[in-house]
Formats: structure tokens, C-alpha cells, sequence
């Protein structure tokens, strides 16, 4: 069962590299919740709301999966976030800067579908990179 959670988490991610957001919604329980930085999304419609936000400020956008851990019915995914800011992003005017964002998830995997996901992103890393803030140090 574990390699078979793992698929669908990684799904989602191959979809959402591919613009698709509707097959990625379709991994999604009708009841899913969404628990991220400052947020929560309620639903796929909620889902694919959020998820087209990032694809229209980054339509380049892709993800590589760094790693997974699945136990019972959860899986842990660290992946890369990357793409060109090229719309707007949260008030944020395009800045045509690339992106590179950690991110890690751990989802809920029921009957082959997500029921819910609490994420965690380097969110001030990616506004900093797209000139939000001053730039962070590359290390200390």
C-alpha cells in the first residue's frame, strides 16, 4: 500500500508540472482539506483555485520530488518548487525572477485519494527571491 500512496502523491505533482490541475483535482477526495502557510483550502475547487494562483505567477512552473516516506495511510513528500515570476503573485507584480522552493507535505491517503494535505514551503524565501524582500544569505 505504501508504494501505491506514494504514486498518488507523486501524481499530483507530475499533473501540476504539466499545467494540469484538473487531473491533479481528481487525486483529491471530495471532502479535502489543504493546510498551508497562512491558509486553508477547503475542497478540490478550493484546491485547483490555489494551485492555478501559483501556475498563473509561474506558468513554468515544475516540481522534482526529492524524496518520499509513506507509513500507513500518510506519505511525506519533499520536493523543489521551481519556476520564472512571471504574473502576479499575491499583490506581487511579475519580476521575471527564477525560483527555487523547498517544500514538504505530508498528505492523507484514503481509498487511492488525498483527504488532506499540511504543507510547509520556504515562503519567504520565494517572496525574497522574487524581490519581495532583501535577498537572504546563501549560508551563515
Amino acid at each position: 500500500m505504501s508504494a501505491a500512496n506514494k504514486a498518488v502523491a507523486r501524481r499530483v505533482l507530475e499533473a501540476l508540472s504539466e499545467g494540469d490541475v484538473d487531473a491533479a483535482a481528481q487525486l483529491l477526495t471530495p471532502d479535502y482539506e489543504w493546510h498551508g502557510p497562512g491558509a486553508e483550502v477547503y475542497g478540490p475547487d478550493g484546491w485547483k483555485q490555489l494551485a492555478s494562483m501559483y501556475l498563473q505567477a509561474f506558468p513554468d512552473l515544475s516540481f522534482t520530488l526529492e524524496e518520499q516516506i509513506a507509513e500507513g495511510d500518510k506519505v511525506v513528500t519533499r520536493y523543489t518548487a521551481r519556476g520564472t515570476h512571471r504574473g502576479e503573485l499575491a499583490g506581487v507584480a511579475a519580476s521575471g525572477r527564477f525560483v527555487a522552493v523547498p517544500c514538504l507535505v505530508i498528505d492523507t491517503i484514503i481509498d487511492g485519494k488525498i483527504a488532506d494535505s499540511f504543507e510547509v514551503f520556504d515562503q519567504l524565501g520565494m517572496f525574497a527571491a522574487i524581490g519581495v524582500y532583501p535577498a537572504l544569505p546563501e549560508s551563515v
